[in-house]
């Protein structure tokens, strides 16, 4: 398990539950993601560190599905993986080809993920 992840672990198990904080996490990201869509001029540093941020989170995701001792059935951690190459190959195809309507997929992404995780779906 990667640093990054041990760390998440931790503090996931000492100050909320992992949902909440996984759904808050989203939640970042996707708020990242709208301020550079809504702010939009271009390529810049705030878009770089948006899908950065993005990009790591979901690193940490797909790492987490893809482990033995993930307590979630396999149909779901699979989805979590397929979910997260999309992710990875839009945030690509954002960097080469930078247009903010292409955030739009990244942000609902998050967003819907994080209902779900805070059960307001």
């Amino acid at each position: 398990m990667s640093h990054a992840a041990q760390a998440y672990a931790r503090t996931s198990q000492t100050t909320a539950p992992a949902r909440e904080i996984e759904a808050q996490a989203l939640l970042k990201a996707a708020k990242q993601l709208q301020d550079v869509q809504a702010n939009w001029t271009g390529p810049d540093k705030n878009m770089h560190n948006a899908l950065l941020f993005n990009r790591r989170l979901w690193s940490i995701f797909m790492s987490a599905a893809e482990t033995n001792d993930n307590p979630q059935p396999l149909e779901i951690r699979q989805n979590i993986a397929n979910i997260g190459v999309f992710v990875m190959k839009q945030t690509i195809e954002m960097q080469m080809n930078p247009d903010p309507a292409k955030l739009k997929s990244l942000i609902d992404i998050n967003c819907n993920l994080a209902a779900g995780l805070s059960g307001k779906v």
